[in-house]
C-alpha cells in the first residue's frame, strides 16, 4: 500500500487531475448561508468517509427486447479487495488534508481534544467503528455502505441528515445522530466556537453516467467519485444555527482505480433471455404482457495502491469545493 500522509503522495493528489461535473448539475445547495457569516475558529465534531461496497440499482423500461412489453431493469454492483486498513488510510489523508485546507481558507482550527473533552460531549457515545449502514441511494437503488473516521478523533457522530438509512437497522443510529447534534450544538453555543460536521460517501460504480457502459437504460462505469446528496458539510454556529453545503453534482476522478467485469453467469443470461422472448410472444398473441426485466451482476476489483489515491483525491476536490462556498459565506 501506498503511503497516502507523505509528501509526496500529498503532491501527487495535487498535481492530478480537476475536478469532473456533470454539466447538467450545480456543484453544491446551501442551506442557511447566513449562519456562516462571522464564523472563523471551528472545530471538527465530526468527519465520516463511507465506502459503498454493493449497490442495487433499477430502472423501468418502456419495452422489452421485442418491444411488446415491459420490465424492470436491475444493476447489482459489488466492490471487493478494500481492507480496512485501506479505508483507514483514505479517511486520514482526507482528514488532514481537509484541516490543511481550512487553515489555508482562513479559519482557526480547534485541538480536537478541546471539544471532546467538554462537558457537552460528556453523555455522547461514539458509534460503532467502522459502521456498517444500509443505505437508501436513488429511488429505486439502494446500497450498503461502511463508514470510517479519523484516527485524530476519538469518536464518530454523526448529525441528522448526514446518511439516509434502508430499513429498521437503522433508527438506532439516528437516535444516535439526533443526541449528538444536540451535544456539538450546545458546545458551539457555550463555546463561541462552530463545529464543523463532514460526510463525504465513496462511489466506485458510477451508474447512470454518461458515457459510461450501458445495458438496458442502466450505465455501469468505474470511476471513483464522491457521491451527489450523501455528501456534504454542516457548520454549527455559535447561534445554534446551522450552515449545510450539499454535493449536488457527483465529484469524480477518472484513472485505472478498478478493474471492472460482468460476473452475470451465461446459465442467468439465457434464463432471462428466454423469459424476455417468450413474454414479447405472449404479448403479440393476446396474453397480456408480462414484465420480466433483466439483472446483471458486476464485480468490480479495487487496484491496491490505486484505489487509495483515487479516493483520497476524489475526498481532497471535494473539500476544495466544499470549503470554498463555506469561506465565502464568512
Amino acid at each position: 500500500m501506498k503511503k497516502l500522509l507523505s509528501a509526496a503522495a500529498a503532491l501527487a493528489l495535487l498535481t492530478q487531475p480537476a475536478i469532473s461535473f456533470a454539466k447538467d448539475q450545480e456543484p453544491v445547495k446551501i442551506s442557511g448561508p447566513a449562519n456562516a457569516k462571522g464564523v472563523a475558529t471551528v472545530a471538527v465534531g465530526a468527519f465520516n468517509v463511507g465506502f459503498i461496497f454493493e449497490s442495487v440499482d433499477q430502472t423501468a423500461a418502456t419495452g422489452g427486447l421485442m418491444g411488446a412489453f415491459g420490465g424492470t431493469t436491475k444493476a447489482k454492483s459489488e466492490l471487493v479487495g478494500v481492507t480496512p486498513e485501506m479505508m483507514q488510510a483514505i479517511t486520514d489523508a482526507a482528514y488532514a488534508d481537509f484541516v490543511s485546507q481550512l487553515t489555508a481558507g482562513g479559519y482557526t482550527v480547534q485541538p480536537a481534544a478541546e471539544l471532546f473533552g467538554h462537558a457537552a460531549l460528556a453523555k455522547t457515545k461514539s458509534q460503532e467503528v467502522p459502521l456498517d449502514i444500509n443505505i437508501a441511494l436513488e429511488k429505486g437503488s439502494k446500497g450498503k455502505a461502511t463508514y470510517f473516521k479519523p484516527t485524530a478523533l476519538p469518536s464518530l457522530l454523526m448529525v441528522p441528515g448526514d446518511f439516509l438509512g434502508s430499513g429498521m437497522s437503522s433508527m438506532g443510529i439516528n437516535m444516535s445522530a439526533g443526541q449528538a447534534s444536540m451535544a456539538l450544538n450546545t458546545y458551539a453555543r457555550e463555546s463561541g466556537v462552530g463545529v464543523v460536521d463532514v460526510v463525504y460517501l465513496i462511489d466506485f460504480s458510477q451508474q447512470k453516467r454518461p458515457g459510461a457502459f450501458s445495458f438496458g437504460g442502466l450505465q455501469v462505469n468505474s470511476a471513483l467519485s464522491v457521491s451527489a446528496d450523501y455528501s456534504r458539510i454542516t457548520l454549527i454556529a455559535p447561534s445554534g444555527k446551522q450552515a449545510v453545503i450539499t454535493v449536488k453534482a457527483p465529484v469524480a476522478v477518472e484513472g485505472e482505480f478498478i478493474e471492472k467485469s460482468d460476473a452475470s453467469s451465461g446459465t442467468d443470461k439465457a434464463l432471462q433471455s428466454g423469459a424476455n422472448v417468450a413474454g414479447g410472444v405472449a404479448a403479440v398473441m393476446g396474453f397480456g404482457g408480462l414484465r420480466f426485466g433483466k439483472t446483471r451482476k458486476f464485480a468490480f476489483t479495487a487496484k491496491p495502491g490505486n484505489y487509495e489515491e483515487g479516493a483520497a483525491k476524489a475526498a481532497s476536490l471535494a473539500s476544495e469545493v466544499l470549503i470554498g462556498r463555506l469561506s465565502a459565506l464568512r
